[in-house]
């Protein structure tokens, strides 16, 4: 997971570059990057850290250009250091290029070892550099034909923005596993992994990028290409988005992420018969869960968990180590509201099972009496390959231990998950979703060799 913008416009693009890549921020806490063109030339900075931290204002001011592109990073394909912060910049046949991705491809390792027998040289060793230099292979002048011998070659998932030194590219995968959309501000385009980054220049979401769809804008003109001729988009977006990634706000292929928790939280509550006295959510991406279910329920809801504001999304720091100590510092049960109560504690998912496992025992320690977990999405027990950070399901809890068995490693009274089946009918659309995580049926067969156990 990552976030991206690209903004085409007539002035000055490197503050409201800024401004979106703050919004989505959640998307990745890593590292970031802008580049943007002044008339022949990428001009670009990045560096490891936070939006507001990396770019000040002065610099802001120095990125002088009417096209640009960012980059929020959250590392899964590639290291956390400085040699894989986006966006790329490159340069072939005396053309400048520049890249940002979000996604994760599942043949990089297989393209890697092809360019580099052919004499290619690696600085990073992201799967975003090997499309970069697939790209830069086939281009001959039409940015459209390159990008679609890329996408011949590449398979995974990639939402890409790809800026030249006069047009702005906006490409999607053919199974759109990862978000994308298009905006428009007076006569600015945006794109961008979440309608926030729009909102919050005063824009309007115009859609989603379609699934093997290929946007172009040049010379103040947009126009739309597809992967294929006769193409059928082969929609299989990513069902975690709306589980944890997204905003609330986030409207993604039709369904707004809002709505969809709540409604986990809603059908989890109508097949439970658990007595409690209060819902407690797991902030942040627990609170619309919890409030389906104090609405389906009955219970009231109460804040048993003060969030630290000032801490980012534990689940996508890149070790373990840095998640519990996250986890310790970002949460802290309120024990005038927890104390001789027996709690329905709701959370959105359980990965690794660490993170669970350290708040029931924070709510222990403040005087719970008991501790029923819901989880308003069903146990993950695959690898995902398409750019959430579980390449290993011996990482995963699920994978190898039953529902008791992970209860009784997280320490809760009772635990729950929501059953595939009603996840889907939370989005109130047929299942054009990818949700391998949860049941194995990948839309893309894994490429490069790897040991999954």
């Amino acid at each position: 997971m990552c976030g991206i913008v690209g903004i085409y416009s007539n002035k000055d693009v490197s503050k409201e570059l800024y401004y979106s890549l703050y919004s989505i921020q959640h998307r990745g806490q890593e590292s970031c990057g802008i580049a943007v063109v002044d008339g022949n030339n990428i001009n670009y900075k990045k560096n490891m850290g936070l939006v507001g931290d990396v770019f000040k204002e002065e610099e802001l001011d120095n990125l002088k250009g009417t096209m640009g592109i960012g980059h929020v990073r959250y590392s899964t394909a590639g290291g956390s250091h400085m040699a894989n912060c986006q966006p790329l910049v490159g340069s072939c046949r005396k053309r400048k290029l520049a890249l940002a991705h979000n996604g994760n491809l599942v043949n990089a390792n297989y393209l890697r070892d092809m360019l580099e027998e052919e004499g290619y040289m690696f600085q990073a060793n992201s799967d975003t550099e090997v499309i970069l230099y697939i790209l830069a292979r086939y281009y001959k002048g039409d940015i459209v034909e390159s990008v679609k011998i890329t996408m011949d070659y590449i398979k995974g998932a990639y939402s890409l923005v790809i800026m030249g030194e006069d047009e702005l590219v906006a490409v999607r995968d053919p199974h759109g596993f990862r978000p994308l959309i298009l905006g428009k501000k007076d006569d600015e385009f945006i794109f961008a992994s979440e309608g926030c980054a729009i909102d919050i220049l005063g824009g309007e979401v115009i859609r989603d990028v379609e699934p093997g769809e290929i946007i172009v804008v040049k010379n103040g003109e947009i126009k739309s290409y597809f992967y294929a001729d006769n193409y059928k988009p082969l929609k299989k977006s990513c069902i975690f988005e709306h589980i944890y990634f997204a905003r609330n706000d986030a409207t993604i292929d039709d369904v707004n992420v809002y709505n969809f928790r709540t409604k986990c939280g809603e059908i989890l509550a109508k097949n439970d018969d658990i007595k409690a006295d209060i819902v407690v959510p797991v902030p942040d991406s627990g609170w619309a869960g919890a409030i389906g279910y104090s609405n389906a329920s009955g219970l009231k809801i109460s804040e048993g968990l003060v969030k630290n504001r000032y801490v980012g999304r534990t689940f996508i720091k890149p070790t373990q180590e840095e998640r519990e100590i996250g986890v310790k510092i970002k949460l802290n049960p309120l024990s005038s509201i927890v104390k001789d109560k027996s709690i329905v504690l709701v959370d959105d998912s359980i990965v690794r099972g660490t993170t669970s496992k350290l708040i029931i025992k924070s709510l222990r320690d403040a005087g719970a009496s008991e501790i029923h977990l819901r989880i308003t999405s069903p146990p993950v027990k695959y690898s995902c390959y398409y750019g959430i950070d579980t390449p290993n399901r011996s990482k995963l809890i699920a994978s190898q231990n039953s529902v008791e068995e992970i209860r009784e490693y997280i320490g809760c009274d009772t635990l729950a998950f929501l059953e595939i089946d009603g996840m889907i009918e939370a989005t109130g659309q047929k299942s054009t979703f990818c949700k391998a995580c949860f049941d194995g049926d990948y839309p893309v067969k894994k490429i490069d060799k790897e040991e999954l156990l």
